[in-house]
């Protein structure tokens, strides 16, 4: 089955590094699951409020970093369809496309459930599943 992107996704990837942009659209083509642009670039403002969630604000943790490359635009957050946090099966879907669409294209890119790259995910706590970045 193919899936496309939709225009909320499209929308999302507005200023984003243009090479990360053909790796997601070229992994949309080829994924066994439908996946959604979640976010990709994000202000200083955006990021300060998600690294307070967990610590002064209320919430879990969700960033370990004032520094995140959604700020240049050299990052994206994926979130498969259907999806559910205690399964990771569609995560790694999702990761087995961006990586093999990201080879075909030569762009580095980098999974958050695999941070040391050492294709085991999540082996480390790694736990950032949506998260992609150019490397």
């Amino acid at each position: 089955m193919a899936f496309s992107l939709s225009k909320p996704s499209l929308s999302r990837l507005e200023g984003v590094d243009p090479r990360l942009i053909a790796v997601v659209e070229r992994a949309i083509q080829i994924t066994a699951v439908d996946f959604m642009v979640v976010e990709g670039v994000r202000t200083l403002a955006r990021q300060k409020q998600l690294y307070a969630q967990g610590r002064t604000a209320p919430g879990n943790v969700v960033t370990w970093t004032l520094k995140s490359k959604h700020i240049e635009g050299r990052a994206v957050d994926l979130l498969p369809a259907p999806y559910d946090w205690k399964d990771p099966k569609g995560f790694d879907a999702v990761i087995r496309a961006m990586m093999e669409a990201a080879g075909e294209l030569g762009v580095g890119v980098r999974s958050g459930a695999d941070w040391n790259q050492n294709g085991r995910l999540r082996e480390k706590g790694e736990a950032d599943s949506p998260h992609f970045e150019l490397i």
